[in-house]
C-alpha cells in the first residue's frame, strides 16, 4: 500500500492515514470490540426509537420533543459518522482510511459536535420560556420560530465545520501517517502535519471557546432564571416535574460540554492524547446514548407515549 505521493518539491504528502485506534493492547481489543458495538447498538435503537416516538405520538408534538427529535437525529449521526470505523479497528491489524475519507469524517464530526451544543441550548431556552413565561409559551415558541432556531443552530455547526476542516485542508502532511486517535480529530491531525500549525490552532481554541461557552452561558442563564421560578412555585406536583425536566437537561449538557471542553479548550501540550481519547468517547459514544435513556426514563410523557404505542401495536398485532 502506498501512502506517499510526490508533491512539486522536495516534499512528500500523505495520501492515507493508519488510526491508532483507542488502545493498543491486543488482550483488549475484542472486549471492547463487544463493548462498544454494544453501545452503538442501543445507540442506534434508542435515538431512532425516540424519533419515531415523537413522530407517532401527537402529543408530543410540541417545541421540546421537536428540539429533542433533532437531538436524537443529531446523535445518532454523530455517533455513526465515528464508531462503525472505531469497530473496524478493534478486528483488524492495521485501521487506515484514506485523506478523503479523513477529511470528510473530520467535516461531519465537527458538524454533528457543534449541533448538539447549540440544539442543547435551544431546548434550555424552551423551558425558559415553558416554565418563566408559561402564559406567552405559544406565541414565543411557535412553529416558526423553533424553525429558525434550528436553521441557526445547522448554520453555525456547518460554517463552524467549514472553517475548521478548510483550514486543515491546506496543510501538507509528510512522512508520519499514524493518527493517535480511533478516528480524524483536529488535534492529533495537527500533529502530524510538516506545515506551519499556528492560525490552525488559533482557531481551533477561538471557536471551541465559542461553541461550548455560548451554549453553556446559554443554559446557565436560563437555568438560572427557571430555578428562580420554580422555587416560586407553590405546587410541590409542580416543583418536581420541573426540577425532573430540568436535572435531565443539565445532566447531558454537563456530561457533554465537560468532555469536549476537556479536549478543546487546553493546549494539546497539557495533556496527552491518551487522555484526549479517554475524554473523546464520553462525547462521540456515551452522551450520544445517555441522551435518549436520560430523557425518557425521567420524561412522564415519553413513557405515556411509548406505553400509548405499545399497546396499540398489540391491538393491531391482535
Amino acid at each position: 500500500i502506498i501512502f506517499l505521493t510526490m508533491d512539486d518539491g522536495n516534499h512528500s504528502s500523505v495520501t492515507e492515514f493508519i488510526l491508532a485506534g483507542l488502545t493498543e493492547q491486543p488482550q483488549l481489543q475484542l472486549p471492547l470490540f463487544f463493548l462498544f458495538l454494544g453501545i452503538y447498538v442501543v445507540t442506534v435503537v434508542g435515538n431512532l426509537g425516540m424519533i419515531t416516538l415523537i413522530g407517532l405520538s401527537s402529543h408530543l408534538h410540541t417545541p421540546m420533543y421537536y428540539f429533542l427529535s433533532n437531538l436524537s437525529f443529531i446523535d445518532l449521526c454523530h455517533s455513526t459518522v465515528i464508531t462503525p470505523k472505531m469497530l473496524v479497528n478493534f478486528v483488524t491489524e492495521r485501521n487506515i482510511i484514506s485523506y478523503n475519507e479523513c477529511m470528510t469524517q473530520l467535516y461531519f464530526f465537527i458538524v454533528f459536535i457543534i449541533a448538539e451544543g447549540y440544539v442543547l441550548a435551544a431546548m434550555a431556552y424552551d423551558r425558559y420560556v415553558a416554565i418563566c413565561n408559561p402564559l406567552l409559551y405559544n406565541v414565543t415558541m411557535s412553529y416558526h420560530r423553533c424553525f429558525q432556531l434550528t436553521v441557526g443552530v445547522y448554520i453555525l455547526a456547518i460554517t463552524g465545520s467549514t472553517i475548521h476542516t478548510g483550514f486543515m485542508l491546506r496543510l501538507l502532511f509528510c512522512n508520519t501517517n499514524v493518527v493517535n486517535h480511533y478516528f480524524c480529530d483536529l488535534f492529533p491531525l495537527l500533529e502530524l502535519s510538516c506545515s506551519s500549525i499556528y492560525i490552525n490552532q488559533l482557531f481551533v481554541i477561538l471557536l471551541s471557546a465559542f461553541n461550548i461557552l455560548t451554549p453553556s452561558l446559554t443554559i446557565f442563564a436560563s437555568y438560572t432564571f427557571i430555578l428562580s421560578s420554580i422555587l416560586q412555585i407553590h405546587s410541590t406536583e409542580g416543583r418536581s416535574k420541573a426540577f425532573s425536566t430540568c436535572t435531565s437537561h443539565i445532566s447531558a449538557f454537563a456530561l457533554f460540554s465537560g468532555s469536549a471542553a476537556f479536549m478543546y479548550l487546553q493546549p494539546s501540550s497539557v495533556s496527552s492524547m491518551d487522555q484526549g481519547k479517554v475524554s473523546s468517547v464520553f462525547y462521540t459514544c456515551i452522551v450520544p446514548m445517555l441522551n435518549p435513556l436520560i430523557y425518557s426514563l425521567r420524561n412522564r410523557d415519553v413513557k405515556f407515549a411509548l406505553k400509548k404505542t405499545v399497546d396499540c401495536t398489540k391491538c393491531i398485532g391482535t
